[in-house]
């Protein structure tokens, strides 16, 4: 069976999961995720990807990025990065086959409210699994640039985000505020559920306009 088209639009925001095959380890130790994040640094920029937010757990990766130019660009970055890092892996670890199993998953996001959501969703990853306390604490995400102004060269804010107000400290403080209360369950579900089957995050006025601009079912 023909595996069903990614559903890409220019400059539309996307979630991305990449998954470590049979849900083993992607990153044992620093600079297994130092060199992860220098191959993306380096792919998002030769295939045009504004990368908005990310975190690395033991096995998996979550992105929020845009196609600044061609939206298959997102698709080059991303088989490119699966391919460089698991040599990189394998070489280091002296293992063989594949390290991520079949091919990323991804879904459309809509702007407000659900683009926060997912901001929210990825940078939390790290507190629902019960590995930190808050998501500040820990190392390998997104999240200190998008909340404390930590310098990260990879980050790139959404003009949404920048939306939040007229200067960088202005801007943290508000996305902080985002933070104090939890993504209800109903809506972590409808984040993962759009991600796995690949289709739309977003209200029905999103959904259809995606379904009349690429001609499929909404």
């Amino acid at each position: 069976m023909a595996r069903p088209a990614r559903l890409l639009l220019p400059d539309t925001p996307l979630h991305l999961i990449q998954r470590g095959n049979n849900r083993g380890a992607c990153f044992v130790y620093r600079k297994d995720a130092l060199r992860y994040l220098d191959l993306l640094d380096e792919l998002r920029q030769v295939y045009r990807v504004a990368l908005h937010a990310y975190v690395l757990m033991t096995n998996h990766v979550h992105l929020l990025a845009t196609p600044q130019e061609a939206p298959e660009g997102v698709i080059l970055m991303m088989k490119e990065l699966g391919q460089r890092y698991a040599q990189f892996f394998n070489r280091r670890h002296q293992r063989t086959g594949g390290l991520f199993e079949g091919r990323y998953r991804s879904c459309l996001v809509a702007e407000e409210p659900y683009l926060f959501a997912c901001y929210r969703y990825i940078e939390l990853n790290p507190v629902r699994a019960g590995m930190v306390p808050g998501p500040a604490d820990y190392e390998w995400s997104s999240h200190r640039a998008n909340a404390l102004g930590h310098d990260n060269p990879i980050v790139q804010p959404h003009a949404i985000y920048t939306g939040l107000g007229a200067t960088p400290a202005r801007r943290q403080h508000r996305y902080r505020e985002l933070f104090n209360s939890d993504l209800p369950d109903s809506l972590l579900e409808e984040i993962r559920q759009q991600t796995r089957r690949g289709r739309v995050l977003g209200s029905e006025a999103f959904r259809q306009t995606v379904a009349r601009r690429l001609d499929t079912p909404p």
